[in-house]
C-alpha cells in the first residue's frame, strides 16, 4: 500500500443514484493514484465502489463511523482502518480537521449532512477544496445556488467549491491541485 501524504474525505451514498457506481470506483482509483488516503463512512454503495477503486491502486481506506452506531451494517471489505467517533460532531471533525480535499457524490440525508458540514467548514474554519462529483451532486449544487443556499459574498467566497461532472474532470482537477501545491 502507498503511504499517502494527502487525505480526502469522500461523502457518498449507500444507495447509488443514477448508476454512479462506476464513477465512484474511477474516483477512488484517481484519488489513490494522486496520493490521497480515502476517508468515508465505510459502508456499501458508492463508498464501497470508491474504496474498491482506491485499494486496486494501493490506496488506504479509513472508515469513519460512530462508536455506538446504530446497525448500519458491516463495513465494506476494502476498509483498511477504522475510526470510531464518540459523537456525530466528532465524526465530522475526524473527516474534516486534517483533510486536504472533500469530494461529495450523490447520496441520502447522511451525505447531505456531511456535505453541508464541509461547506460550512470551508467557509468559516479554513480553506478546504470541496468538489461535487457526478450528475447528482452537480444538480444539487445548481439547486442550492438557484435557491440562494449557496451565495457568494465578500465574507463567504465560494472559490473553494467546484462541480466536476465526470472522472475526466476529477483527473484534471487533481492535477491542478497538485500543480498548486508544487507552486507554493
Amino acid at each position: 500500500m502507498n503511504s499517502p501524504d494527502l487525505t480526502v474525505a469522500l461523502f457518498a451514498g449507500v444507495v447509488p443514484p443514477d448508476s454512479e457506481e462506476p464513477l465512484a470506483e474511477a474516483a477512488g482509483a484517481a484519488l489513490a493514484r494522486a496520493g490521497y488516503a480515502l476517508r468515508h463512512g465505510g459502508y456499501n454503495g458508492l463508498m464501497e465502489a470508491a474504496a474498491r477503486g482506491a485499494t486496486h491502486h494501493g490506496g488506504l481506506v479509513t472508515a469513519v463511523t460512530l462508536a455506538d452506531r446504530p446497525d448500519w451494517g458491516a463495513l465494506n471489505p476494502h476498509v483498511t482502518t477504522t475510526v470510531y467517533a464518540p459523537t456525530m460532531g466528532d465524526r465530522l471533525h475526524a473527516y474534516l480537521d486534517d483533510a486536504d480535499l472533500v469530494v461529495a457524490m450523490g447520496g441520502g440525508v447522511g451525505t447531505l449532512h456531511e456535505l453541508t458540514a464541509a461547506l460550512y467548514y470551508a467557509t468559516t474554519i479554513r480553506t478546504l477544496p470541496v468538489r461535487l462529483l457526478g450528475p447528482t451532486a452537480c444538480r444539487l449544487s445548481a439547486f442550492l445556488r438557484a435557491e440562494g443556499w449557496l451565495t457568494e459574498s465578500p465574507t463567504r467566497p465560494l472559490g473553494f467549491l467546484q462541480e466536476l461532472p465526470d472522472a475526466e474532470a476529477l483527473d484534471a482537477d487533481l492535477k491542478a491541485l497538485e500543480a498548486g501545491r508544487c507552486a507554493r
